[in-house]
């Protein structure tokens, strides 16, 4: 059964390009990893400063899996952190959130 993770960042109101710039240079990187189903970035289009990053996975393993591989951690590292073992930690001003859900019903059109 495909699960969804949705990781709820907020950012300043000024930091929602440097949050799509650092999304589009990563740009497939998850792509191939065993279970991966699809990702979109929403923007919000409101005054809210809440982006929303939706990814469908196979299952809860393979998500995880994900987040404990090298890939991850290197996709998330910041420039401060090149080199480093772990992912930086969030950039001032920013909070993210992990949200996990099944999907319970809906329809393709």
């Amino acid at each position: 059964m495909t699960i969804i993770k949705i990781n709820a960042i907020t950012v300043p109101a000024d930091g929602g390009a440097d949050l799509a710039r650092r999304f589009a240079e990563r740009a497939g990187a998850v792509d191939n990893q065993p279970g991966f189903e699809g990702f979109e970035l929403l923007e919000p289009t409101d005054e809210r400063t809440t982006w929303l990053v939706i990814t469908r996975w196979a299952d809860d393993e393979s998500f995880q899996a994900w987040v404990s591989s090298a890939a991850f951690g290197q996709g998330h590292r910041g420039a401060a952190a090149e080199g480093a073992d772990k992912p930086a930690p969030p950039r001032p001003g920013m909070t993210s959130e992990l949200w996990s859900y099944e999907i319970a019903g809906g329809s393709s059109h």
